[in-house]
């Protein structure tokens, strides 16, 4: 129980805690601790303090007993006549533009050049709020093609869309191409409690399994072959299954990269036949980002590799196949937002490209 003579304090005591009030930049916390003492030194009881000062009596009385054992450390004190974040307006500029040029790696690089150019000293905390306030953000730079060939991509998706928009009732538009998961395990983010070691066992295998498929947008129907490899009898395959499972189309089109299997000479008597329906669109070159599809291989690894790890290879192929033939059309009005057409130009110019 605090009394009228156990929290007197000592002259010196009084005029730090004074001065500590008196703070214009003084933390809000710190200063109202301050003045907690000091309102105690006066007399006042910890009830009317925590009135004036809405506080908890019980947080009063923790800060007398802090301030007595600890002294004026227990109030946290800065340094507030050169505190950290001390750059002016022009340095904070000056700084902005030189990170925007030379992206940083860390924290530790921004210290560092502050610490150099301004002989300013920052905590990692002080650097990243310094970082937030100037406008940054920590990311990760995006996967662009080494080519991008914007007129390409206009044009393509200008065709595109005319041919979706006019599409006749005996036509069907589908995405091709081929993908090789390889048996491994796949880390991916996801929520665990501070401090715990999340972990996902690996396997030694390296076999990779090879599936040619093709996805039709508007009934999400997937068709695909299963192969050692990836070749032109495999899309030759692959094709022969789109016309089957469309025995009331006219024309199908297929929109699909260009791998040398798709061109291969031995498939043109084949497409050229006069009872053909399939008719091949390519895709601009470098522009995967054009094919629906690719979205498809994200969302299965999504299911189905992210942080699992299969014993063994036919575990690992069952895995992947019950996604294809159960899992995609028995959940596919799931992935309609995953797995579009909404295609856009990439340009180089449109981004910041990084080279470290």
């Amino acid at each position: 129980m605090l009394t009228s003579r156990s929290h007197d304090l000592t002259a010196d005591d009084r005029r730090f805690l004074e001065s500590v009030v008196r703070q214009k930049k003084a933390d809000n916390l710190v200063a109202r601790r301050a003045n907690a003492l000091l309102l105690l030194d006066k007399g006042w009881t910890p009830e009317t303090i925590g009135d004036a000062l809405y506080l908890n009596e019980e947080t009063v009385r923790g800060y007398w007993r802090a301030f007595q054992s600890q002294g004026r450390s227990s109030l946290e004190m800065k340094d507030y006549s050169k505190r950290e974040g001390h750059l002016d307006a022009a340095q904070e500029a000056e700084l902005a533009a030189h990170l925007e040029a030379s992206p940083p790696r860390s924290t530790n690089e921004v210290r560092a050049h502050i610490e150099a150019s301004y002989g300013e000293s920052y905590s990692r905390s002080g650097a990243i709020k310094l970082l937030a306030r100037l406008g940054f953000e920590y990311r990760k730079p995006a996967r662009l093609p080494a080519v991008a060939d914007e007129e390409k991509q206009a044009q393509f998706i200008c065709n595109y869309e005319a041919l979706r928009n006019h599409l006749e009732l005996d036509e069907a538009i589908l995405f091709a191409d081929a993908v090789h998961p390889e048996h491994q395990s796949r880390p991916a983010h996801g929520w665990f409690r501070k401090g715990a070691k999340p972990a996902v066992k690996s396997t030694s295998g390296r076999q990779r399994l090879n599936i040619h498929g093709c996805l039709d947008l508007e009934t999400f129907a997937f068709q695909f072959v299963e192969a050692e490899r990836i070749c032109a009898q495999t899309t030759r395959k692959l094709l022969e299954k789109a016309e089957g499972a469309h025995p009331a189309k006219r024309v199908i089109h297929v929109f699909l990269d260009n791998a040398r299997y798709h061109h291969a000479k031995v498939l043109k008597p084949w497409l050229e036949a006069p009872e053909r329906r399939v008719k091949l669109h390519f895709l601009p070159a470098y522009a995967p980002h054009l094919n629906s599809i690719e979205s498809l291989w994200g969302v299965m690894h999504e299911h189905v590799t992210h942080n699992r790890c299969f014993d063994d290879f036919g575990e690992f192929t069952e895995a992947i196949l019950t996604f294809f033939r159960e899992t995609l059309p028995g959940n596919w009005h799931n992935f309609r937002d995953k797995i579009t057409d909404n295609f856009r130009v990439i340009s180089h110019q449109n981004h910041q490209l990084v080279q470290w």
